[in-house]
């Protein structure tokens, strides 16, 4: 399954995203993801927790909802806090007034279609 297939959906969804704290998931939910370059970007706002567990282990692991149907993503993530994918998230106007103090990019290793 191709990200552009569901890119929409996810957009469009609260997701929540799994990262690993001490052997345990550990899970917050996100607003406006963005697909970009077969990417999937998030936006950190007041994170913290997660930015720690990503900088330690770097498996994530998404999944959202729509309806009856859902969708897990799992991948690796990478944390920047300056260049190219800060100044993209900067721009989002959902971005407009929050801090966005960096970027969550996360390369999909596998889509799977849930229910």
């Amino acid at each position: 399954m191709k990200l552009e297939s569901i890119r929409f959906k996810l957009e469009n969804s609260t997701i929540a995203l799994s990262t690993v704290n001490n052997s345990k998931p550990y899970i917050i939910f996100i607003l406006y993801p963005k697909v970009v370059e077969d990417k999937i970007i998030i936006t950190d706002n007041y994170m913290k927790t997660t930015v720690d567990n990503i900088k330690r282990n770097n498996n994530i692991c998404l999944a959202f909802f729509e309806g009856e149907r859902g969708w897990r993503i799992n991948g690796k993530a990478e944390y920047h806090n300056s260049g190219k994918w800060l100044n993209f998230v900067k721009e989002l106007k959902e971005n407009k007034g929050l801090p966005a103090k960096g970027a969550i990019i996360i390369n999909v290793e596998e889509i799977k279609e849930l229910g």
